[in-house]
């Protein structure tokens, strides 16, 4: 099977996290014996804020980015094609295609999920002959299904499920993994948890609210922080799934999220704590009586780990992202 996978969003090194998903997945398709060739395209600051601030440059990237996959789907079986506004250059590629729908709260009114609710007959259009709508959460499916999109299945990120996670660090660290941007609630994380032993890792315009932070970090640093982590907190109750909160919850760590969006899928009383968004209050008080605790937080890492090897291991994400394919 060929498959070329275009995508406005790609990591640029091992430090950034952009795109990084889709990388891994990509990387899990081509171990299974899948042919995929990326074509990728963006803007500096990203597309959703270039559409905002200067939206004459986002048709030239499209033209480019058309032409581009047009050339590699030549001799392909179907193309895979990432985000909504990507799902206009597959369309046009000639060849039977499927779109995932991310529903990432960093583009705004101009995320996917947003887009559904506020033009769905637009939404529809493009969508209408995709072969499978790939949803990375039920949160995104069902805006997407009652803006009328037909074909939507939801199939989660996938995150690597270590064999064996070492204890957390002495004494317990509290842990963000992420964008530091302004909806990803970052001011409500520092005034609700600066002070308790908070690691930051991850980059963006609010960067200078976390001067300690460890700014962006390669994988595998990522990996051995969420080992050392007692707790992670995912302040944004916007995300379309909440891929940090999964990897926290296969290194078998509580989670503290914020109760809206996709996190509402991963996160309950038997794996976490879920707080009001945006309360400093109720987030501090969270952590708190984890960090107080380590009983629970094991017992809630044990049944975090547990749902994360059922739901977002590669193995299951792969094959049913092959199925989808077929």
């Amino acid at each position: 099977m060929r498959v070329v996978v275009v995508t406005t969003s790609w990591p640029r090194n091992d430090e950034e996290f952009a795109g990084r998903f889709v990388a891994d997945a990509v990387e899990r398709l081509r171990a299974r014996g899948v042919e995929v060739e990326v074509v990728a395209r963006g803007l500096d600051g990203g597309v959703a804020a270039s559409v905002r601030r200067r939206p004459w440059l986002v048709v030239p990237m499209l033209i480019s980015l058309l032409r581009a996959t047009r050339h590699a789907a030549r001799g392909a079986d179907l193309v895979h094609a990432h985000w909504l506004l990507t799902a206009a250059v597959a369309r046009f590629a000639g060849k039977p295609f499927v779109v995932t729908l991310h529903g990432s709260g960093t583009a705004g009114r101009f995320s996917d999920v947003e887009l559904a609710r506020r033009h769905p007959w637009f939404v529809r259009a493009l969508l209408r002959r995709a072969r499978a709508v790939i949803c990375v959460s039920e949160t995104v499916a069902s805006e997407m299904r009652a803006a009328g999109v037909a074909n939507v299945i939801v199939i989660p990120n996938g995150v690597v499920i270590p064999d064996a996670p070492g204890a957390p660090a002495e004494p317990p660290e509290v842990l963000y993994l992420g964008r530091l941007s302004p909806e990803k609630n970052i001011d409500t994380l520092v005034a609700a948890v600066g002070d308790l032993n908070l690691v930051v890792a991850g980059d963006g315009p609010l960067r200078t609210l976390v001067p300690n932070g460890l700014g962006a970090v390669s994988h595998e640093e990522a990996g051995r922080l969420l080992e050392r982590a007692s707790v992670l907190v995912a302040p944004c109750e916007r995300e379309g799934f909440g891929l940090a909160a999964a990897e926290a919850m296969a290194y078998g760590r509580p989670v503290v999220a914020a109760a809206g969006g996709g996190l509402l899928e991963l996160v309950d009383d038997s794996t976490g704590i879920l707080v009001e968004p945006r309360s400093v209050t109720a987030m501090r008080e969270a952590v708190q009586k984890l960090l107080a605790d380590p009983a629970l937080r094991a017992r809630l890492g044990a049944a975090g780990r547990e749902r994360a090897r059922e739901r977002f291991g590669w193995d299951t994400v792969t094959d049913r992202t092959l199925e989808a394919y077929k």
